[in-house]
């Protein structure tokens, strides 16, 4: 028999997604049948499976050890080069600006190195995540970037801080502000609401006037700046979908700098050859919490900003002036 307790960093999940999560090479079918064989008890009681655990909750495997170890695989942590700033951190959250290039999470069995890996690696060396220990829970991002898009990424450091994080995104409490370069001069502040549909083959989204076309998009955008032809713009990312603020600023015919897959050749050139620019003019620049209630209420009000990376930073310099950018 093993006995587990409960500590503040498992609570508020439930029973049968923690068990998946503790032994987590244990298929559902055989977690299910122990918990009809009462094999599995919770807090000296039958257990369902759908209890939502608390702090000081008591649970109870009547299995074998040898059992319970062969369905207990240890997380393995590779050693990870930091590439990332630091915008923000407390006990519950770490708050970074990620560089144009790195991916987020691993998209295949090859990456290595991503954020999460730095992420993790940075909090294991900060004696903050110990894979051994936190068997049941690893820090997890709550939001994600394109590999190619620089700025603000939210980690939770506990399972509490994660969930709070994403129900403030649910909840449309997080103010989510980008800044990008487009071509074309935009003289006015507007809105976009669209329908997006992805297309897999060729790794884009397409965009449609009709609601069952595709999923509700919608960006709002302010110009900053205007000068040669082009545009700084602040974006206010209402909804969050996958190359939505590309997608956007390209059918309104004011494709993003850089953009190699919704952008114009002929402007991607340019700054190629003038600034060695690779990547999309897109940057996750500032935040601002909105949440008044739960766990992070205390964030209310804070504004997080994550500095423009050199490279944009000496174009928008060199097409709209130096200074402070509001």
């Amino acid at each position: 028999m093993k006995e587990i307790k409960i500590t503040k960093n498992e609570e508020n999940q439930r029973l049968d997604k923690f068990l998946l999560k503790y032994m987590n090479q244990a298929s559902k079918g055989f977690l299910y049948k122990m918990l009809r064989k009462k094999r599995i008890k919770y807090n000296n009681g039958k257990a369902e499976g759908n209890e939502l655990l608390k702090a000081g909750d008591t649970l109870r495997l009547y299995l074998a050890e040898e059992t319970i170890a062969s369905f207990m695989q240890k997380k393995a942590l590779p050693v990870a080069q930091r590439h990332f700033g630091i915008v923000y951190e407390d006990d519950e959250i770490l708050v970074v600006s990620k560089p144009a290039g790195l991916l987020t999470h691993p998209e295949k069995s090859s990456d290595t190195d991503t954020l999460i890996d730095q992420i993790l690696y940075y909090l294991y060396e900060k004696g903050q995540y110990l894979p051994e220990a936190d068997s049941s829970f690893t820090p997890a991002l709550c939001n994600r970037l394109d590999r190619n898009t620089s700025g603000i990424v939210i980690a939770g450091k506990t399972l509490k801080a994660v969930q709070a994080v994403n129900q403030t995104i649910r909840n449309h409490h997080l103010e989510k502000y980008y800044l990008t370069m487009v071509a074309g001069e935009v003289e006015k502040a507007g809105e976009i609401t669209a329908f997006l549909t992805k297309e897999r083959e060729k790794n884009q989204v397409r965009l449609h006037q009709r609601a069952e076309d595709g999923v509700r998009s919608v960006t709002k955008y302010r110009p900053l700046a205007t000068a040669r032809g082009y545009t700084l713009l602040e974006i206010l990312l209402v909804t969050g979908k996958t190359h939505q603020i590309r997608a956007h600023m390209q059918s309104m015919g004011h494709p993003v700098v850089g953009d190699r897959k919704y952008g114009a050749e002929s402007v991607n050139r340019s700054f190629r050859e003038s600034y060695a620019l690779s990547h999309q003019f897109l940057h996750a620049r500032r935040i601002v919490w909105r949440e008044k209630e739960g766990p992070l209420a205390y964030l209310a009000g804070k504004e997080m900003i994550a500095p423009l990376p050199k490279t944009l930073q000496q174009i928008c310099d060199d097409f709209f002036g130096k200074g402070e950018i509001d």
